[in-house]
């Protein structure tokens, strides 16, 4: 019972805390609506079982073990996160409110958005391998284990669901896209700073 409130209330912390994650679903649900911000929290929670599934596997620890694999993996997340935060901090186009007719994000854009921000996220990574290592012990059953990864995905889902719905709901959209320029810099910058942030700091595997 003990280990269990322990991975509920680490994830959950985790869940919340701001990060690249957030920043996504805001970009998404504030310019492209409501269906591309939601697939970004399905792209992120998807993300999370990349980082469970090789962590169960034993690569997670390998990889946390081998500086150059974590360095490796560091840069290439930091790198999309430069690269996605500069687009959407030089884009000049006015999206408008009415999104029928296809325009916008495609569905698959969305739900890669957000994989890639989490698969290729470390302080995810290194969220899911300390709580396997830490908090999960080895003679937990597998079941179990695999358990948790889906709550962990799940929470993901949900919290990030819900800032989708949050950010895209209509009248707040509106209000958001007649600022879009200042925020689309705005978010660009952090992005850009999160991507820089991470590929300055130094591995701590």
């Amino acid at each position: 019972m003990g280990q269990l409130i322990a991975v509920a209330v680490i994830t959950v912390l985790a869940v919340i805390s701001p990060g690249a994650d957030f920043a996504m679903t805001v970009r998404n649900s504030y310019l492209y609506g409501r269906t591309a911000g939601v697939l970004a929290a399905v792209g992120i929670a998807a993300g999370v079982l990349v980082h469970v599934t090789y962590t169960m596997l034993g690569v997670g620890l390998l990889v946390s073990r081998s500086p150059m694999l974590f360095t490796a993996m560091k840069l290439i997340g930091a790198a999309y996160l430069v690269y996605v935060g500069y687009k959407t901090f030089v884009a000049k186009s006015e999206v408008d409110i009415d999104l029928s007719e296809g325009a916008g994000l495609s569905r698959a854009g969305a739900l890669r958005t957000g994989f890639l921000t989490n698969a290729l996220n470390p302080k995810t990574m290194l969220f899911v391998l300390s709580t396997y290592t830490q908090v999960v012990s080895a003679d937990t059953p597998v079941l179990q284990q695999v358990g948790y990864g889906l709550f962990m995905s799940f929470a993901h889902l949900v919290w990030f669901g819900l800032a989708a719905v949050f950010f895209s709901h209509q009248g707040l959209r509106a209000r958001l896209l007649r600022k879009q320029a200042v925020l689309n810099k705005v978010i660009g910058t952090v992005l850009v700073g999160l991507g820089m942030v991470l590929a300055l700091t130094p591995a701590v595997a």
